[in-house]
């Protein structure tokens, strides 16, 4: 029987034969290797021996996905067992010569994570840099600024909302450190720490109707629905749909948080072909949003932070809406060859009342600030076609892939500022001041193009215990800049180049992966935004080196890693120009560990800590030449535990650890943010209701209520205070 068949039985009979498949490799004590790996130990374990029969160990078995079908959850159900890699198509973590992470959707849930943000922050490579409830979500991966626009939706960019992806909508959110040019092509905006890419939800076999209601803060109320049904004969056609009405205060005093979401994924699954479609609409009104503002970087002393709920621009006000349409096409021409294409577009725009600071905060917390109407919108089409063939020379395996990825956006805004601007202070704000100035629509300000072409080998030996991949893209950024005031076109560049991208696999034993990559990418020039003199202007494309090494080991119920990297790129400054510039170069090395999987039985969790060194060489300014570049932190640790309550079926508790180093303010070393700490607490309980299921949950994020900084540097904003969040989920 092929794979292709295999992949399409119907449910009953696929169950059937995995059962016999289970039983068969008990029977026989046959020990298969992990990159054979299919679970099965759970319908084994049903299985009762004949009398006077040997019971012999179980054995987990796990196999490579089949094509479009995502990878298993790994023991405790946290994380996945792979991911997909873009080009390189989904692979088993340890067959990935990169640092990958793929967190599941019941881990978002049982954390009651609303954005992708809520979930990232259980890795310590990662940091968000803006506040729950601010603009947008801003990451920083491996000490490199990840935005929120750079963000892949089933491996495309520009596809999501460029504020915040809703947790609702997810059923992978896969994590990728280091820069993912050969995998994914060039990320809009810039990232070279890391790439994120959710997965959107698919209808599963078992069909689904679920009503949750929520509270949240301190007076936000939610309800969310998720209904799925597969149909057809052997189910190929399915359907899910996702909702969600948020609305009240959250977490800013005299703020208002309003969401809407309405998600519809279609797929088909067949003997060869398999196609999606998704449409996904989104819109956020927020008043009062979380402020971010600048500090003196010349400050000998950082002021506290202020209490976390407060707001210092009383009168700040987002509505955000996007609109996304895109599908998926994949078909197996042979056995070993499959093709695809996939294409999306989106239509979004913001609209703000934007404060503007006249003058950073000094060590008293004293300021001035502006107001100004500052609105924008993007439109873009993103999309890729390739092919993925599997073959072997003289015993010699072979999955190479070929690739096209394409990306066009149209950017424009509107920047109204009102003359004047009054004094104020971050622990005691006043109003911002009424802006007078008409309102006017936004105006081209930008046009990107983003082409790359990429081709890409993974070599096989010893019974795939060792792993070679090769690959090359050729990548092309033009950028055309607009005046919104004139529409003519004020700047214009072109460059190209051709980037490698080296891994190796290395398995000296079944369950140790020894890896190593050598990866670059061209990075479109940053858009300057507002706050800089040079606003608008866009900055040239520069090139990115990474050297990674790491080991994975699976012990079975745990997999632990460590990896050491290199990441280096142009250094970004504000000049006392009060122009944002480039000036030397940032170069990071830093070491990785983790673990995550099944620690006891009932006992999950995961772990994980960093240590970055993030050096300023060739500076202009020789005497901060070695210096720590500002806003990254040394030392990041993430840790998180679940546990089922013995003697109490249903119930579970859970807890989680956020602890981040200080940051140098500046590139000057100065002054230095104070490190944190947040420690969150949750518990749930699953249970029937006249023979419904039905789960409870409770978490307290920031338990001891915390108030710290969240930086990049200069620009700063105070991390979430305390919230509550409870729901209810009824399943029908």
């Amino acid at each position: 029987m092929s794979r292709t068949d295999r992949r399409t039985l119907p449910r009953s009979r696929a169950t059937t034969l995995t059962q016999r498949a289970a039983g068969t490799v008990l029977a026989c004590g046959i020990a298969l290797a992990p990159a054979a790996q299919a679970q099965v130990q759970a319908q084994a374990q049903t299985q009762e021996p004949p009398t006077g029969a040997v019971a012999l160990p179980t054995v987990d078995v796990s196999a490579s996905p089949a094509p479009g079908a995502l990878p298993q959850p790994y023991a405790g159900g946290q994380v996945a067992r792979g991911g997909t890699l873009g080009l390189l198509g989904a692979r088993s973590v340890m067959d990935t010569p990169f640092s990958t992470t793929s967190y599941t959707a019941a881990f978002s849930e049982d954390q009651q994570a609303r954005t992708i943000a809520d979930t990232l922050v259980n890795d310590s490579s990662v940091r968000l840099t803006t506040g729950a409830g601010g603009f947008d979500d801003t990451f920083q991966i491996r000490g490199f600024a990840v935005p929120a626009q750079d963000v892949g939706m089933n491996g495309l960019y520009g596809l999501v909302s460029s504020n915040r992806v809703p947790s609702q909508i997810i059923e992978r959110i896969e994590l990728l450190r280091g820069p993912g040019a050969l995998i994914n092509g060039i990320s809009p905006g810039g990232s070279i720490g890391g790439g994120i890419n959710i997965v959107t939800k698919r209808a599963e076999d078992t069909p689904l109707t679920r009503l949750t209601t929520s509270y949240m803060g301190s007076g936000n109320l939610g309800v969310a629905t998720d209904i799925a049904r597969r149909y057809g004969a052997n189910g190929e056609w399915g359907i899910r749909f996702n909702g969600l009405h948020r609305d009240g205060e959250a977490t800013i005093d005299g703020g208002n948080l309003q969401s809407y979401v309405a998600a519809l994924g279609l797929d088909y699954r067949g003997e060869r072909l398999r196609w999606s479609v998704d449409g996904i609409f989104q819109r956020d009104n927020t008043k009062n949003f979380r402020p971010q503002i600048s500090l003196l970087s010349t400050t000998a002393v950082i002021p506290a932070a202020p209490d976390a709920r407060s707001n210092w621009y009383p009168g700040t006000n987002l509505r955000q809406q996007d609109s996304t349409i895109a599908t998926r096409l994949e078909y197996d021409l042979t056995e070993n060859l499959t093709v695809y294409g996939a294409i999306g577009y989106r239509d979004g725009w913001n609209e703000q009342v934007f404060p503007v600071s006249a003058q950073a905060v000094d060590a008293l917390g004293n300021f001035r600030v502006g107001n100004s109407f500052y609105d924008s919108y993007s439109k873009t089409v993103s999309g890729t076609v390739g092919a993925n063939w599997r073959f072997s020379t003289f015993g010699v395996g072979h999955t190479l892939n070929a690739g096209y990825t394409g990306f066009q956006q149209e950017a424009g805004n509107a920047y109204i500022a009102q003359p004047g601007n009054i004094a104020s202070n971050i622990y005691r704000p006043v109003a911002l001041p009424l802006i007078t100035l008409p309102r006017t629509d936004p105006r081209r300000a930008s046009e990107t193009s983003l082409t790359s072409f990429a081709l890409a080998d993974t070599l096989s030996f010893l019974g795939d215990r060792l792993l070679l991949t090769g690959g090359l893209r050729y990548q092309q950024v033009q950028v055309d800049s607009y005046s919104t005031a004139t529409g003519a076109r004020t700047s214009r560049y072109d460059a190209d180049a051709t980037t490698p991208m080296f891994g190796i696999v290395v398995k000296p034993l079944q369950n140790v992966s020894l890896y190593a990559n050598y990866a670059e990418g061209l990075t479109r020039g940053q858009i300057v935004g507002v706050g800089y003199s040079n606003f608008g202007e866009v900055l040239a494309p520069y090139k990115s080196q990474q050297y990674e090494a790491g080991v994975r080991v699976d012990w079975g119920r745990v997999t632990t890693s460590a990896s050491v990297f290199q990441i280096a790129r142009p250094n970004a400054i504000r000049t006392a120009a009060n122009d944002l510039a480039y000036d030397g170069e940032q170069r990071n090395r830093g070491l990785e560990l983790s673990a995550y999987g099944e620690i006891l039985p009932g006992l999950r969790g995961l772990a994980s800590a960093t240590f970055i060194k993030p050096e300023l060489t060739s500076t202009a300014n020789a005497a901060e030449r070695g210096n720590d570049a500002q806003g990254v932190p040394d030392r990041t640790f993430s840790g998180a535990l679940d546990w089922d309550v013995p003697g109490v079926t249903g119930l579970a508790v859970n807890g989680r650890v956020i602890y981040t180093s200080g940051a140098y303010i500046n590139t000057a070393n100065t002054a230095r943010f104070d490190a944190w700490t947040r420690v969150d607490i949750g518990a749930r309980y699953r249970t029937e209701i006249q023979g419904k299921p039905v789960t409870f949950r409770a978490n307290l994020e920031n338990l001891f209520g915390e108030d710290y900084w969240l930086t990049t540097g200069t620009y700063v904003t105070v991390g979430s205070p305390r919230t509550v969040i409870v729901s209810a989920s009824f399943d029908f």
